[in-house]
């Protein structure tokens, strides 16, 4: 029998700051984003058995697709208070899990070395916009990076093709300036250009095209405990743009 998921409510009154990273780039800041996170890391407690890695997406470490209707609630917040920010004017299409970053440094394929976008497979003429909810006390464990591109657009759509089916070999024999572990700061592909550290009950927002990256500070510390390791609630919106 699965765990029922708490009524876990978002703050009807939320404080929103923007950092502008630059004239182009930005992100949205919500803190105390949820009434009661805590029910929220007790749920991805009890439920630690049944999140599994994701193998259709690069994410490090293992996932938990949230019920719809909390994902309702999320989208309803999003709707309110976040979508018109970043260019959106419905949203049409939405997604949200539980996610726990749990591979070690060492273990990391290609893909997983490089900030990346998460606007694959959207359409350009639609916006895209993704949250991260940070669901542990440590903040050693690490907040989100922003980058823009140092070289010319076809250098990095290698670089993005090159690790996706490269062997680690291959890739590193190709681009050696890519080290091996998480992406922190700025490299020779890609500049960084903001960060937003990690809060307990934290909640950013931002541009799905922009290149980003966990920064997982401390990864030694990573661990499948939902109690200890890097917990984290994500959200993905795709919208339609304002007509004109």
């Amino acid at each position: 029998m699965s765990t029922p998921l708490p009524a876990i409510g978002f703050n009807p009154r939320p404080r929103i700051e923007m950092l502008r990273f630059n004239a182009q780039s930005s992100c949205l800041v919500v803190d105390d984003a949820l009434l009661d996170p805590d029910a929220l890391r007790r749920y991805a407690t009890a439920r630690r058995g049944d999140f599994v890695q994701a193998p259709f997406n690069a994410y490090p470490g293992i996932e938990l697709p949230m019920p719809l209707e909390f994902s309702a609630r999320l989208q309803d917040f999003f709707d309110r208070h976040i979508r018109g920010s970043l260019g959106g004017r419905r949203t049409v299409k939405m997604n949200s899990r539980l996610a726990m970053v749990t591979t070690p440094s060492d273990a990391l394929e290609p893909r997983q070395r490089i900030c990346h976008r998460d606007s694959a497979w959207i359409d350009p003429a639609q916006a895209i916009a993704a949250s991260v909810l940070y669901l542990f006390e440590d903040e050693c464990l690490g907040g989100t990076s922003f980058y823009r591109p140092r070289l010319p657009e076809d250098a990095i759509n290698r670089l993005v093709h090159d690790s996706s089916v490269m062997d680690r070999a291959s890739f590193d024999a190709r681009h050696p300036s890519i080290a091996q572990g998480y992406m922190g700061e700025s490299n020779d592909y890609f500049e960084r250009i903001g960060r937003v550290p990690a809060r307990w009950n934290r909640m950013i927002f931002y541009d799905g095209r922009l290149f980003h990256s966990g920064e997982v500070g401390n990864a030694r510390a990573l661990t499948g405990d939902p109690r200890a390791g890097r917990l984290t609630l994500n959200g993905f919106f795709t919208c339609s743009r304002p007509a004109g």
